[in-house]
């Protein structure tokens, strides 16, 4: 049986990663890919959690597919709003995303 640390672990330098990606990107699907990355390690550390704890109650699995489900919502939502800003600055740089300054 693998112990509970090595999943917090793993999920810990998702989320270093993701984090790392969101921080030090230019490119706004590498943020959007960042940002994904960090809800994985979050849904690893519901299922991991849940595993470990009462497998009768369904609490961490039914929160994983939450936020899985959010994670779906968000990757759709950013992605068009991408689409978007590319179709009108031919641009995804984060930094040239100026749109709603005066």
């Amino acid at each position: 049986m693998i112990p509970l640390s090595w999943f917090l672990t793993l999920s810990a330098i998702l989320f270093c990663i993701g984090l790392f990606g969101v921080l030090a990107r230019r490119n706004a699907i590498g943020i959007l890919m960042g940002v994904e990355l960090m809800m994985n390690a979050v849904i690893i550390n519901l299922v991991a959690f849940w595993r470990y704890g009462a497998m009768a109650n369904l609490n961490g699995q039914m929160f994983a597919i939450i936020v899985f489900t959010v994670a779906a919502a968000e990757a759709v939502v950013g992605l068009a709003l991408v689409i978007s800003i590319y179709r009108r600055r031919n641009s995804v740089v984060a930094e040239d995303i100026n749109l709603l300054k005066w």
